[in-house]
This record gives C-alpha cells, sequence and structure tokens, in this order.
C-alpha cells in the first residue's frame, strides 16, 4: 500500500524532471552527490570490519551489520527527508526533486549514447574510452562489436537497476524505500565482488541486492520486450529469449533485461567477457543472433531505452488514475 496518497503523481513528476534535467554537472560539481555519501559511509564499514587479519566468519557478520546499518540509515533519512518537506509548503516539489536525483533515466542514455559517438567520431579508440566509463571489462581486449555489445548490455542492465528499482521502490515506499535502495545497491557495486577481499564481507549486500532487485528486472525485461517493434524487432521473440536464455546469465537479474534487449534486436550478448585480471565464460544470450554489433546497434538500442521509459511512465499513470 503506498504511504502517501499522491506518490504516484509526485513520482511521474521526479521521471519527468529527470528526463528534461537529468544530473546538471554544475550543480554537483559544486555538491557531493548522495551517493557520494553512502559511498563515504560504506567505506568507514569496510575499513572496520574487512581487514585482512579478520577471520572469514567476521567479516562475513560484518557485512551483515554493514548491509543492516545501510536498510536503516537510508529508511530514517528517507523519512527524515520526507518529514521535512511535508511539513514545507513546497515539500512536494522538494520530494519530486530527491527522487529525480536517484533515477537515472538521463544520465543513462548519455552514457550509452556516448559509446555510439566516440564510435562514430573517434574511431575504436573512441569508443573504448566512452564504455571503460560504464563497464568493468578490460576495453583493450574489445574491438568494435565488443564496444557495441558491451554498451548495449550496459544499457539494458543498468535500465533496470538504475531506472526500474528506484522507481518501484519509490512508488511501494516512498523516499525511504527509494533511498534504502540506493545505498544496498551502491553497497554491491562497491563491495559485492566475488573475489579475496569482499568474498566474505560483500556477501550480504550481493545477495540482499538480488533480492531488492527481483521485481524490477523482470519489469524491465517486460518494457523492453514491449518496445522491439521500434526497431522493427519483434516482442514474441523478445519475450521467447527472456524465457529461454534469461537463466543462463549468472546473475538472477540482469539476464532479464539483457536477454529481452538480444531478442528485440537480433544480437547476440553476453558470453565470454575479459576483465583486468581474470575472464569469465559465459554463455551467449540469443547465441544464434548476430555478434557483429556496431554504433548503429548501440542506436537501436537506445530507440528500445526511450520506448521502456514511455511503458514504464505509462503504467505510472495508470496506476495513479486507478489509485484516485
Amino acid at each position: 500500500m503506498l504511504i502517501y496518497e499522491n506518490t504516484l503523481w509526485l513520482l511521474l513528476a521526479a521521471l519527468l524532471l529527470d528526463a528534461v534535467v537529468g544530473d546538471p554537472a554544475w550543480a554537483w560539481e559544486r555538491l557531493p552527490h548522495p551517493v557520494v555519501w553512502i559511498g563515504k559511509v560504506i567505506s568507514v564499514f569496510d575499513r572496520h570490519f574487512n581487514k585482512t587479519n579478520q577471520s572469514p566468519v567476521f567479516r562475513k557478520l560484518g557485512g551483515v551489520l554493514t548491509l543492516v546499518a545501510l536498510v536503516a540509515g537510508g529508511m530514517f533519512f528517507g523519512a527524515l527527508v520526507q518529514a521535512v518537506a511535508d511539513s514545507l509548503p513546497l515539500g512536494d516539489l522538494i520530494t519530486v526533486i530527491v527522487a529525480a536525483i536517484f533515477i537515472a533515466q538521463n544520465s543513462l542514455y548519455r552514457h550509452v549514447a556516448a559509446v555510439r559517438d566516440g564510435l562514430q567520431n573517434d574511431g575504436l579508440e573512441g569508443g573504448r574510452k566512452a564504455v571503460s566509463m560504464i563497464v568493468g571489462r578490460d576495453p583493450k581486449q574489445l574491438d568494435e562489436a565488443g564496444v557495441s555489445r558491451a554498451a548495449i548490455e550496459s544499457c539494458a542492465e543498468n535500465f533496470s537497476d538504475g531506472v526500474v528499482a528506484p522507481v518501484f521502490w519509490f512508488a511501494l515506499l516512498g523516499l525511504p524505500g527509494l533511498i534504502a535502495y540506493k545505498a544496498v545497491n551502491t553497497a554491491d557495486s562497491m563491495i559485492g565482488h566475488k573475489n579475496e577481499v569482499y568474498a566474505d564481507f560483500g556477501w550480504a549486500s550481493a545477495r540482499f541486492d538480488d533480492l531488492v532487485n527481483l521485481p524490477a528486472s523482470r519489469l524491465a525485461g517486460i518494457f523492453i520486450a514491449f518496445s522491439a517493434p521500434l526497431v522493427r524487432g519483434s516482442v514474441r521473440e523478445s519475450l521467447a529469449c527472456i524465457r529461454q536464455d534469461a537463466k543462463k546469465h549468472r546473475s538472477p537479474n540482469a539476464g532479464w533485461p539483457e536477454a529481452a534487449m538480444a531478442g528485440a534486436l537480433g544480437i547476440s550478448l553476453a558470453g565470454p567477457r575479459v576483465y583486468p585480471g581474470y575472464t569469465v565464460n559465459d554463455r551467449y544470450l540469443n547465441s544464434t543472433g548476430r555478434r557483429d554489433a556496431s554504433a548503429e546497434d548501440i542506436s537501436r538500442a537506445l530507440r528500445i531505452l526511450l520506448g521502456a521509459y514511455g511503458w514504464q511512465a505509462s503504467l505510472v499513470i495508470m496506476l495513479a488514475l486507478l489509485s484516485v
């Protein structure tokens, strides 16, 4: 049940604000982004509970404590901001601005488009430089097809956890749910790695991030699939790719939007990938699709992304009207 009667209308306003304004560089050059502060908190816990001389059990318990503190702190801070906003004459505007800060429609589109533009304007090196800003794999190992596929995969996955998930948790729990979600997602990106340093300490954050992203990843896959006709793709083939291939992905969530995008575009995504210091040998999503992706395929993925934004906004409007 929504905790505020006008939550969905405020959410729609936040989506529109983010689409038009995004994350203005002038603002975050002067003020630290809230996610930066979340990262600083995580780093403090990391320094105290993830030392090499501590036992694996202690580090795992420290990771659980970190997760609990982040969720509780996010909920508390979100409730505090909401209470302050509710007490002010223009409180709804404050709520909309705070929500828009944590929704990444505009920035996701711009970062993926930058990879396309880099390939088109500056060739392979331009594409590699741009894609290194949004993926963790070794850009030197990527050819043009690899750069293009990496950008498209990032487009699909980040649509789920950078756009749909924040929208979902704001709709469900207001600012407390939104900020708590961003805290968990930030923790997963910082410490949720399956390596020697974070396998124990980051275990709880990684598993909980998988859980809270389950509903959003399913919605994201459906929004992408329903946008396939914008690039002359097939909704049926995109949904079929989700059904057949989503489970092949190592993530219980990323496979849904990535498989949907692969099916909609008719290309293969995922597969073997080289990261600094190690290689993953994952199976391909839509293995019968093309693997020679190009900058034009990134443009097609961006058209699907805009369509998916539209489907999400339409759902918010429909739910808002039903709640009147």
